[in-house]
């Protein structure tokens, strides 16, 4: 098949060489042949074209152009489905005819276009095999076949039974046929199925000697079964009548007998004759013809003459509609009895030019036809298909070359559109050569010829309307594209700002211009514009101090299809008036700073503004009320103190600032701030429960887990730098008790007897201040069975008082070696008492000797040290005004040991007694070097000595020191984390003596 577009005969004949010279080199089979069973329920996925065939799957679209009401075609995917048309494979115009093991195809087409690049359509064919569903029951052609046998057959002939048919092909077609007999027939009838090519052949076998005096017929049932799952069935009566003896059976000449048939004969034209011999004689041998089991088809367009077997056109042949007529021929003898057989017969009906080409026109892709109209932009490029050319001619061979032209002088021309090679039918896209100008040539009728190569020629015309449509192809134009506006503030609304006018080159509704703001940054409604004019307004009061100057598009579009658009800028200045009072960025400012911070210090800084400009802008800030306590810095609008501030004293401080600008009349405003002080931790928490020289009676039979004592103390600081945290860091080598965070003490363990005696516990209770402060506390607990002597157990907790913390008192711990214990301290008292009466003897001596040597008592001079008398207790202050000392310098908490013990940097004044006073031994707290231990020499009648606290301050000031009396409580202050417990840190002087440890024996 040869398309052109052409002026001239010679050029044609030219252009239709060449493509047949493309068309043989270049044409590419591509064939998409997919499967599905007939009966399949709507939406049933046939196949995908993206996924199977690797064709795109983004940015095209599928378009169905052949294959409906039957299948669908997802747009984006290229899926194909079913639809609500169910297929039936035997109604199927294309599969009425189908032999036996023929295929069934349904043929489809699909565009594909490319909605990214806009290109045009691409055509994909293809075919769905339809594959046959048992939906068919196979049937008898009568519900009672006859069948006649004569008396004297001989057993084992056989006789053929009129088969059944099936509407169903391959495995459901027809697998089996089945006989049941009755008693009076079981032994003379069976049956045997044959096999020729693709048919069954039922035949009935003689088994026994038929005597038709006795019975002359037979009622028999034959069954026939299909292949299919689940198999179908169906049941005739079979008629066997018992005839007097015919010998011989017609025979014909050809096992097969095959014919061609001109279509288009006439009625009576002869196409081929069968014939039959029967050998024997009179009636018995005389034989007539019928066409046996034929199609409705068959019947209507042939017929045979009974006595001559000749086979002639009955009707109109058609081949574009039958092809092949295939058929049985029956030859029956005449005979009382009467024996038949059949022969097949095939008749091809040949091909005559009696078609015209046949010319489609459809639309394809996205361009559409309606009443045989396609409308095209002028703006569409070259190649652009408008409809797809479908040519097609029913003959065959020759007759069914067709040769497609474009008639005239039009800018179209065909394309082919499909990669298959097929003779009788042919695609191409009708598709433009050059580019359409609509001010030039505002449609085209465009004619497509077609003619086959049959002998005579036959041809046919079609035609198509293409309408060109105009673009919108210039945009309007402002003039200027700037427009630069002064205008006023406190303006009324409605004023008018300005006029925009733009043109456009366009005519009609396409030149015909709407204007309209768009864009910028400007609040919705505040500017409007008259869409016909373009006059612009303001439509609310402009405040400069909001927004200096206003910036936005006014744009022009034409009322074209698609509407193009013009656009300018319109920059409108806002002049300024003096209309604004200084205004603080917040309504309130609080700040927080930290106590002890030196004066003048930085508090915070303010922010305020005026939105005018000028003098008018220039803002002064002062303080109000002015109590010397803050001061403000202009230009950088930071608050500074002048003050040290201490949070005990004072938490929060509150004034306000006055901001005044430079106008004539000045403008003011006030804002309120609120200073808040922050905590420092300087202040170390103090016990207030229990006292250190009190002590907790304990029986050695308490059960663990009983509470014991709890601990209560204070923290004059807040937030974490007073919560407290409680913990026992000596005086518990058995971990016999425990402390919970919050100061509560239990027993953890029960008491044994090496426990019995005093207990001091040294307690730590720190803050969670960074850095952490401590104080020190002690804790007695005497264990014993009664508490008869309350005074001995006093002395033994004022003794503790005196003892370095580092050294443990819990109970008695020489129980195991008590006898020794003894024996030792009785050698330690004989060794004492010789010292000492040694020491009396030498005194003695040397005062007889100075008498010796001197004359006698000398008035005046100054004794000699007494070695054994106590140090005189330090001079006593009371009616004398105690001289102020200066304050100690701050520790350092990483420098500070965090377990210092009872007597470091602490001064234990003695108790005076008065005269009435029973008599006391008073012991000063601190020794020299070398010293006795004069407080053990005297424990048993020493009283309780009566302990000042002076804990060290954490700031250069004196305002926080703590000041505790023992022994209502014994608190001894840290800071740090240090646990060295050295026992020259807990006097002046070093602490040599080693207290005895108490025993039970001595309670």
């Amino acid at each position: 098949m040869m398309c052109q577009s052409t002026h001239a005969m010679w050029s044609r004949w030219s252009a239709m060489l060449l493509w047949i010279v493309l068309l043989l080199c270049c044409s590419v089979v591509n064939s998409i042949v997919y499967q599905v069973t007939e009966e399949q329920p709507p939406n049933t996925l046939i196949g995908s074209l993206a996924s199977d065939q690797g064709l795109p799957d983004t940015g095209h679209l599928y378009k169905l152009e052949v294959g409906a009401p039957y299948l669908r075609v997802d747009g984006k995917t290229g899926d194909i489905y079913t639809t609500e048309t169910s297929i039936d494979r035997e109604t199927l115009k294309d599969c009425r005819n189908l032999f036996e093991g023929d295929p069934c195809f349904l043929e489809f087409e699909v565009s594909i276009t490319d909605l990214m690049k806009g290109t045009g359509p691409r055509l994909i064919e293809g075919r769905i095999e339809i594959l046959d569903e048992n939906d068919n029951t196979p049937q008898f052609s009568s519900p009672v076949l006859t069948l006649s046998i004569p008396e004297n057959t001989h057993v084992g002939a056989l006789f053929s039974i009129p088969v059944a048919t099936d509407k169903d092909s391959g495995s459901n077609g027809i697998a089996d046929y089945t006989l049941t007999t009755g008693p009076e027939a079981a032994n003379l009838f069976s049956l045997q199925v044959a096999q020729d090519s693709d048919e069954k052949l039922p035949q009935l076998i003689v088994l026994g000697n038929l005597d038709r005096e006795q019975r002359d017929s037979y009622d028999l049932n034959i069954k026939v079964v299909d292949g299919g799952t689940p198999p179908r069935q169906s049941s005739a009566l079979l008629r066997i009548s018992i005839t007097d003896a015919n010998d011989n059976v017609p025979k014909f000449e050809k096992s097969h007998y095959e014919g061609e048939l001109p279509e288009n004969s006439l009625p009576g034209h002869s196409v081929l004759q069968v014939k039959a011999n029967d050998s024997d004689m009179g009636p018995n041998g005389e034989v007539t013809y019928s066409i046996h089991q034929a199609s409705p088809a068959v019947q209507r367009l042939l017929s045979i003459d009974r006595n001559t077997g000749i086979i002639f056109v009955k009707g109109t042949v058609d081949r574009e509609e039958y092809s092949m007529l295939k058929f049985y021929v029956q030859a029956k003898d005449n005979g009382p009895q009467s024996k038949s057989t059949k022969v097949l017969v095939t008749v091809t009906v040949k091909d005559q030019n009696d078609n015209r080409p046949s010319i489609k026109i459809r639309g394809i892709g996205l361009v559409t036809h309606e009443d045989g109209i396609a409308n095209i932009s002028e703006d569409m490029p070259i190649g652009t298909a408008v409809a797809l050319v479908e040519v097609s001619d029913e003959d065959e061979g020759e007759n069914a070359v067709v040769t497609c032209v474009v008639a005239g002088d039009v800018p179209f021309q065909l394309r082919p559109a499909s990669e298959t090679s097929n003779d009788r039918k042919r695609k191409y896209f009708l598709q433009t050569t050059t580019l359409l100008d609509y001010e030039r040539i505002k449609e085209y009728r465009i004619e497509i010829v077609a003619v086959d190569s049959g002998n005579p020629a036959l041809s046919s015309t079609n035609s198509l309307k293409v309408q060109v449509t105009d673009m919108n192809d210039n945009a309007p134009v402002f003039s200027p594209t700037l427009y630069m506006v002064e205008f006023a503030e406190e303006n009324q609304p409605g004023d008018k700002v300005l006029d925009v006018v733009a043109t456009d080159a366009d005519s009609g509704t396409n030149a015909e211009l709407i204007y309209s703001i768009s864009g910028g940054s400007i609040p919705e409604g505040l500017f409007e514009i008259n869409p016909n004019t373009g006059e612009v307004r303001v439509m609310s009061q402009l405040d400069r101090e909001q927004l200096d100057h206003y910036q936005f598009l006014v744009a022009a579009a034409d009322k074209g299809v698609p509407s193009l658009r013009g656009t300018a800028t319109v920059v409108l200045k806002v002049l300024d008036r003096n209309d604004n009072d200084p205004k603080f960025m917040l309504n309130g400012y609080s700040f927080s700073v930290q106590e002890n911070m030196q004066s003048p210090s930085p508090v915070g800084m303010v922010t305020v503004n005026d939105y005018d400009k000028g003098e008018n802008a220039r803002v002064q800030l002062s303080v109000e009320p002015d109590n010397g306590k803050f001061m403000i810095q202009n230009g950088t609008n930071t608050i500074l103190s002048t003050i040290s501030f201490d949070r005990e004293k004072e938490s929060t401080y509150s004034f306000r600032l006055k901001a005044v600008d430079g106008g004539d009349p000045p403008r003011s405003s006030y804002v309120g701030i609120t200073i808040n002080v922050l905590d420092e931790n300087d202040n170390a928490p103090y016990v207030t429960k229990p006292s250190n020289s009190s002590f907790k009676f304990l029986n050695p039979r308490t059960s663990p887990e009983t509470h014991v004592e709890s601990v209560e103390a204070e923290d004059i600081d807040i937030g974490l730098n007073s919560e407290l945290e409680f913990s026992i860091v000596g005086g518990n080598p058995h971990g016999l008790f425990r402390i919970s965070p919050k100061g509560e003490i239990t027993l953890a363990k029960e008491f044994t007897s090496k426990h019995i005696g005093l207990h001091r516990l040294v307690l730590k209770v720190k803050d969670k201040g960074t850095p952490a402060r401590h104080t020190t506390s002690l804790v007695h607990i005497y264990v014993n069975e009664t508490i008869g002597n309350v005074s001995h157990v006093e002395g033994l907790v004022g003794h503790s008082l005196y003892t370095p913390l580092e050294m443990d008192i819990a109970g008695d711990p020489d129980y195991s070696r008590d006898l020794h214990s003894n024996i030792l301290l009785v050698a330690i008292l004989c060794a004492f008492l010789v010292v000492i009466l040694i020491i009396v003897v030498a005194v003695v001596i040397r005062r007889v000797m100075l008498k010796e040597k001197k004359s006698g008592y000398q008035a005046g001079k100054k004794e000699s040290k007494d070695l054994y008398a106590p140090k005189p207790g330090p001079k006593s202050n009371k009616n004398k005004k105690a001289k102020k000392s200066k304050a100690p310098k701050p520790a350092n908490p990483s420098e500070e040991d965090e377990g210092g013990s009872l007597q470091k940097g602490l001064k234990f004044n003695l108790m005076n007694d008065s005269v009435t006073d029973s008599p006391r031994i008073h012991l000063p707290l601190n020794y020299p070097p070398g010293s006795p231990d004069l407080g053990r020499h005297y424990r048993s009648n020493s009283p309780l000595p009566s302990i000042q606290l002076q804990p060290q301050s954490p700031s250069a000031s004196k305002k926080h020191q703590a000041v505790q009396e023992l022994p209502a409580t014994n608190t001894f202050v840290g800071t740090g984390d240090n646990n060295s417990t050295g026992s020259d840190q807990y006097s002046d002087y070093s602490y040599k003596a080693n207290p005895p440890k108490y025993s039970t024996k001595q309670i």
